[in-house]
């Protein structure tokens, strides 16, 4: 095994309110202890809204340190900024960014075994949480969406700990070559298709599916912007 990151934060929140209307555990604190994570996610971790986040396929949220600095160059020093978790993030990583992180690929964090399962698909509120209208397009647009795992083998893992990549079997396939084709106009059935031969997970799959069928893309607006 090789060590390709390292976890400067573990992070878990509960769910409280957002804005006038909503709720969400998209803010998150640092744990100093060891925290166990199981096939759901981190102990003490929740989700507002179950039908779009958390799961086994999103149990837990990584992203990467290196992103700060350029969101701080681009949007000013916002307090959000001035500490990990700003993106609802559980894991605040260094040393990898999407480019870095394949589909499929298996990692070692502490004594626990993670699978990157997909990227992140940015939702509206990222908007609410950074006070910028347009903040979850922007994180879209740029691919700086961060990654969800799933949970292969339950264990314990704390700020400090290696990422290890334990298997890769899909090197031809970054995270940020699924994020082009997913968010940028012009892909081909050449480009799309083979997409559909990955371990996708089942909301992916139809999206691609209906991306060869339609031939046009989807609307986004409500998941960037709300309702």
């Amino acid at each position: 095994m090789s060590v390709i990151g390292r976890v400067r934060a573990v992070l878990t929140g509960r769910v409280q309110p957002l804005g006038a209307r909503f709720v969400s555990a998209i803010d998150k604190r640092e744990r100093v202890d060891p925290v166990r994570v199981g096939l759901e996610g981190l102990d003490g971790d929740e989700q507002g809204d179950r039908r779009a986040h958390g799961g086994p396929d999103k149990a837990v949220h990584l992203y990467a340190h290196e992103h700060y600095a350029h969101w701080i160059d681009e949007l000013g020093s916002l307090p959000v900024l001035g500490k990990p978790g700003a993106f609802g993030e559980n894991l605040h990583v260094e040393g990898l960014l999407e480019g870095d992180v394949c589909l499929a690929d298996t990692v070692r964090v502490g004594s626990a075994v993670l699978q990157v399962s997909q990227a992140r698909q940015p939702c509206w509120k990222l908007n609410h949480r950074f006070g910028v209208p347009d903040m979850a397009r922007r994180v879209q647009d740029q691919a700086r969406t961060g990654w969800y795992c799933r949970v292969l083998a339950p264990g314990e893992l704390r700020a400090g700990d290696s990422i290890e990549l334990v298997e890769r079997p899909y090197p031809e396939w970054p995270l940020d070559r699924l994020l082009r084709l997913l968010y940028r106009s012009g892909s081909s059935d050449a480009d799309l298709e083979p997409a559909l031969h990955l371990p996708l997970v089942q909301s992916w799959r139809r999206l691609f599916e209906r991306r060869l069928e339609t031939r046009s893309i989807e609307d986004w607006r409500r998941r960037l912007f709300g309702e």
